[in-house]
């Protein structure tokens, strides 16, 4: 079973992109690798039921089990030691990653309130984009009664471009919605 994204990827964005940047071979032409959709709940530090309902939420919404994440260092202006559970993520790969981009870019930010598009200018330098989403109620998975708090979550989306500028060719065919600003 692949993806409608995995098929436009092979038929339409390849050779767009084969054509645009002059690729010699088809290995070259960048790819996605993989996205992470990364929850931090720093609240969880005072009462962990927090955790579990942000790991519920990111269930939900992926598809995917998420993972808990650990402080690497101990903070104390925010009361935060080493090792304490304080978020969760999970890293998509494959058919479910193509799944999850096609929902975030044709379902879910469509939703967001006064969307004016992402920020074109959110790659790290090496070809992978970070998006900051404001609340999980944008994905229509999320049922409005069925949460206790709105949360936040960074999305990264690693390629395998070595610039940003291949990068943002490569999101733009998938129709990511830039801003142009």
């Amino acid at each position: 079973m692949s993806s409608r994204l995995t098929e436009q990827y092979q038929n339409e964005i390849v050779p767009a992109l084969t054509k645009k940047f002059g690729y010699k071979n088809v290995m070259q032409v960048p790819k996605l690798d993989k996205i992470v959709v990364n929850m931090g709940v720093g609240e969880a530090k005072e009462n962990a039921k927090l955790l579990e309902s942000a790991m519920k939420d990111l269930e939900i919404i992926t598809g995917q089990k998420p993972i808990m994440t650990t402080a690497k260092k101990s903070i104390a202006n925010f009361k935060i030691r080493e090792g304490m559970k304080i978020g969760c993520k999970v890293t998509l790969r494959g058919d479910r990653m193509y799944e999850f981009l096609d929902r975030l870019v044709n379902l879910s930010l469509p939703r967001v309130r006064d969307f004016r598009g992402v920020n074109p200018n959110s790659f790290d330098g090496r070809g992978n984009y970070a998006l900051g989403i404001r609340e999980q109620l944008i994905f229509p998975e999320i049922e409005y009664d069925k949460i206790d708090k709105t949360r936040g979550m960074d999305v990264i989306i690693v390629t395998t471009a070595k610039t940003d500028e291949e990068a943002r060719e490569l999101l733009t065919q998938f129709n990511m919605p830039f801003s142009r600003n």
